[in-house]
């Protein structure tokens, strides 16, 4: 299945369990997203659990949390991730606090859909990574699938979730990724990592579709004689910092992936992260391999920008290069 099936086939199976859950967003409805991620589901549930909006992103995020607040189980979707700058107000100032706010007489069980990620040769603030940016929003978990599996299960559990989650859905992953997907109910805890193949000489730590490049980079490396693992994060909040660390005392050497800029960066969280549970394991710095500290290209230039296994591949051999 690829993953904007599964993603797909999930959303149905949740609002078919749950009569709560509402599914809204620009263009949702009757053209069944741009991606058709939710193709089908106006058919089926009708025009009351399926909404297409407005091009007014704080609207939708807005109507999200009144929706939440009266009892409701609302799946709003963020056409693309880079248009939630228009509705930071609504997810940063009013969605992320409002338990804290309310002392908890307020849930606010929304999952946030945004596709995001270059490689697809969008227009502007149409592949921004902005992950780096949402986990710095305390009150907010940020879920980033890699495989069609985990889409699933992480969205399952997303859904379910009585706390809002910003549910990243890779752009070049919806129907470049495909592999099989648990029949049935199924659900994929936050917080666990995924190890995606083991290694020995290398760690590599990725997210969403990152992890996929860096699955070519590890079997590229592997025929020039060298073990390199991939550890997938799938959420950035809560992270698996236990699986973090045994993957430095496992390896000594870690490289982290990230689509976005690097400054301020998710992989510098990682990094600090390593450095205060793991630092006296470390045979080397930790390295990063990122987009760059400009604005995201117009699509000529995003073959540059984005990390690729080549990057990935230049990367391991000067970290390998580093004698304690």
């Amino acid at each position: 299945m690829t993953m904007v099936a599964a993603i797909n086939a999930t959303l149905a199976a949740e609002m078919a369990h749950d009569e709560r859950v509402l599914v809204f967003g620009e263009d949702v409805a009757l053209s069944g997203g741009v991606f058709r991620a939710t193709d089908g589901l106006l058919e089926r549930f009708g025009p009351d659990r399926v909404v297409d909006m407005p091009l007014a992103e704080a609207a939708i995020l807005g109507a999200a949390a009144g929706l939440a607040a009266g009892g409701m189980v609302p799946v709003p979707e963020i056409q693309f991730l880079g248009f939630s700058y228009q509705a930071m107000h609504q997810l940063a100032g009013q969605i992320a606090r409002f338990r804290y706010r309310s002392q908890g007489r307020f849930e606010m069980p929304i999952t946030v859909r945004a596709p995001f990620g270059g490689g697809v040769r969008t227009p502007e603030l149409h592949s921004d990574s902005l992950e780096g940016q949402l986990t710095n929003i305390a009150g907010l978990k940020v879920v980033t699938p890699a495989t069609a599996a985990d889409a699933k299960g992480l969205l399952t559990e997303a859904i379910r979730d009585p706390d809002p989650v910003v549910f990243l859905e890779p752009l070049r992953g919806y129907r470049g990724v495909k592999g099989p997907v648990p029949e049935g109910e199924y659900r994929v805890p936050f917080g666990k990592a995924r190890w995606a193949t083991p290694g020995d000489d290398v760690t590599i730590i990725a997210w969403s579709y990152q992890v996929e490049v860096a699955l070519r980079a590890a079997r590229s490396l592997a025929q020039q004689g060298l073990s390199v693992g991939v550890l997938d994060l799938r959420t950035l909040v809560p992270l698996d910092i236990d699986e973090i660390v045994a993957a430095v005392e496992r390896t000594g050497r870690v490289i982290v992936v990230e689509e976005a800029v690097p400054t301020g960066g998710f992989a510098a969280e990682v990094i600090a992260t390593i450095n205060e549970h793991a630092f006296w394991s470390l045979e080397a710095p930790p390295v990063r391999v990122s987009g760059f500290d400009t604005p995201y290209p117009v699509g000529q230039l995003e073959d540059t920008y984005v990390p690729d296994s080549r990057r990935i591949e230049a990367a391991v051999h000067r970290l390998l290069e580093v004698r304690p």
